[in-house]
C-alpha cells in the first residue's frame, strides 16, 4: 500500500467512523439477548459502568498508540517500541482476531440480509405469528441460503472497504450512523405499543442487583469491549487516520456516548417484542430474528402496507449496523497487508474476502465452530489484547509520549488537568481490572 497515509477529514468524521466500528450488531443483535441471558436491568446498569470506568479510558489507549505510531494495528506496538518480538507477537495477533471475528460476525450479518430480502417481499405480513417463530430455525439450519448470503454481504462490506477512508469508510459512517439512530427510534414507536409490552420495559429499567454476581460483571465488560470493538486492532488502526489535532478524548467520549445510546435503544426496540412475543429472554443468538418479526406479523393483521415498511426498516437497521462494524475489521487487515507486504487495497480486499468467507462457511454450518469462536474471542482474546494495550501504554511508552496525545502538546487545557486520572486509569485501574475479569471467565 503506498503513496501518503489517508486521514479522516473532521471530527465529524471520526466519530462516525469509529462509532461505525462500534454501533453494530454487538448493540442491536448481541447487546439484547445478552441484557436475556444475564439479568436485564441489573446488567445493563454493570454494562454502563464498564463502559465508563473501564472501556472508555482502553479505547483512548488504543486511539494513542495508532495517532502516536501512525501505523495500524501489527506495526504500531512495534514501530513505537522496535527489537521486541513479543509486541510484534501481539501486533499480529491483533489483526488476527478481528479477522475470525470477521468470519463469524459476517455470517449473523447473512442472516440480516436474507431477513432484510423477505421483508422486501413482505413476507412476515402473509405469516401468522406460529410460523413466524419457525423462520429463523430453518432458514439458519439451512445447507446454501444462510452460505450465500453470508457472502453476499462480506461482498458489499469488502467493496466498501476497496474504496478507502475517505471515499468509503467516512462517506459510508456519515450517512450510516445518522440513519441507524433513525431506524432504531421508529421501531421503538411501534414495540413499546404491542399488547404486553409493558414486561420487557419493566425488565429493562428495574434492576434485581440480587442477580449480580461475577458473572455478570464478566459478560457485561465483555459486552462493553465487544461493543466498543477495543482488542480487536480496529481502534489502534482508525486511530492511525486521526489528524494530530483532534481531541482523542473527546471523540472517544463522543464515541463511547454514541455507542451506549445506540445499545439502550437497542434494548427497548427488541425488549418488549421478546415480552409481547412470549418468547425466553435469554434464547440466544437467535433472539431478534425470532421475536422481531413477532412485530411485524402482529402489525400486519391491521395494517398490511405499514408493518411490510417497517419490517424493511427495522432490517436494514440491522444490515447497516452489521456493515459499519464489519468495514472496520476488515480495515484492520488491508491495514496488515499494505504495511506487511505492500499489497494495493483492493488486492488485500480479494484475499480478505475469500479467507473470512471462506471460514465464514465453516462458521454458517457448523453452529459449534461460530460458538466456539464467539465465546474465544469476546471473552477471551478481546481482554488479553486490551490488557497488552493498556501495559504497553502505561508501562512501555513514555509518559511523556502519552501525555502529549492525549493533551494535544498541552493545547487541550481540559485534557491537561485530566491526564493524571486517566494516565492513572490507563496504567493500574485497566490492566488490573482485564486481568480480574479475564480469570473471572475462567473460574466460573
Amino acid at each position: 500500500m503506498s503513496g501518503k497515509k489517508e486521514r479522516f477529514g473532521s471530527r465529524t468524521a471520526v466519530i462516525m467512523a469509529m462509532a461505525g466500528s462500534a454501533i453494530g450488531l454487538g448493540n442491536i443483535w448481541r447487546f439484547p439477548y445478552m441484557v436475556g441471558e444475564h439479568g436485564g436491568a441489573a446488567f445493563i446498569v454493570m454494562y454502563l459502568l464498564a463502559t465508563l470506568l473501564l472501556s472508555l479510558p482502553v479505547f483512548i489507549t488504543e486511539v494513542t498508540i495508532g495517532r502516536r505510531s501512525r501505523k495500524g494495528a501489527f506495526s504500531a506496538m512495534s514501530e513505537l517500541h522496535p527489537g521486541h518480538s513479543i509486541w510484534e507477537f501481539v501486533g499480529l495477533l491483533a489483526v488476527i482476531v478481528p479477522l475470525l471475528i470477521n468470519s463469524y460476525y459476517c455470517v449473523i450479518g447473512g442472516w440480516s440480509l436474507d431477513f432484510l430480502l423477505r421483508s422486501c417481499a413482505a413476507s412476515f405480513v402473509r405469516m401468522s405469528p406460529s410460523e413466524v417463530t419457525s423462520v429463523f430455525s430453518q432458514m439458519s439450519s439451512s445447507r446454501w441460503e444462510p452460505v450465500v448470503m453470508h457472502l453476499s454481504f462480506m461482498g458489499i462490506s469488502t467493496f466498501i472497504v476497496a474504496h478507502g477512508v475517505k471515499a468509503g469508510i467516512e462517506k459510508f459512517s456519515k450517512i450510516s450512523i445518522p440513519a441507524l439512530f433513525f431506524l432504531i427510534i421508529v421501531m421503538i414507536f411501534y414495540s413499546v405499543t404491542l399488547p404486553g409490552a409493558s414486561e420487557g420495559l419493566k425488565y429493562l429499567v428495574k434492576p434485581d442487583f440480587s442477580q449480580v454476581n461475577g458473572e455478570t460483571m464478566a459478560y457485561a465488560l465483555g459486552q462493553s469491549f465487544y461493543s466498543l470493538s477495543l482488542g480487536m486492532g480496529a481502534i489502534i488502526t482508525y486511530g492511525s487516520y486521526v489528524h494530530k489535532e483532534e481531541d482523542i478524548v473527546v471523540s472517544g467520549a463522543g464515541t463511547a456516548v454514541f455507542d451506549l445510546t445506540f445499545a439502550i435503544l437497542a434494548g427497548f426496540a427488541i425488549m418488549p417484542a421478546v415480552f409481547a412475543a412470549g418468547i425466553e429472554p435469554g434464547a440466544g443468538p437467535g433472539l431478534i430474528f425470532q421475536s422481531v418479526p413477532y412485530i411485524f406479523s402482529s402489525m400486519g393483521e391491521e395494517v398490511p402496507v405499514i408493518s411490510a415498511a417497517v419490517s424493511f426498516i427495522f432490517f436494514l437497521a440491522i444490515v447497516v449496523a452489521a456493515m459499519t462494524s464489519c468495514i472496520s475489521l476488515i480495515e484492520v487487515g488491508v491495514t496488515f497487508l499494505g504495511e506487511k507486504f505492500n499489497l494495493s487495497r483492493k488486492k488485500s480486499c480479494c484475499l480478505l474476502f475469500v479467507l473470512c468467507g471462506g471460514l465464514g462457511i465453516v462458521c454458517s454450518l457448523q453452529p459449534s465452530v461460530f460458538d466456539s469462536l464467539d465465546w474465544f474471542c469476546s471473552n477471551v482474546m478481546l481482554l488479553v489484547l486490551a490488557f497488552c494495550f493498556v501495559v504497553f501504554a502505561g508501562f512501555v511508552m513514555k509518559k511523556e509520549d502519552v501525555r502529549e496525545e492525549i493533551t494535544n502538546a498541552g493545547a487541550k487545557p481540559l485534557n491537561v488537568r485530566l491526564f493524571n486520572v486517566i494516565y492513572f486509569q490507563i496504567k493500574w485501574i485497566a490492566p488490573i481490572a482485564i486481568a480480574v475479569i479475564l480469570v473471572t471467565n475462567f473460574i466460573l
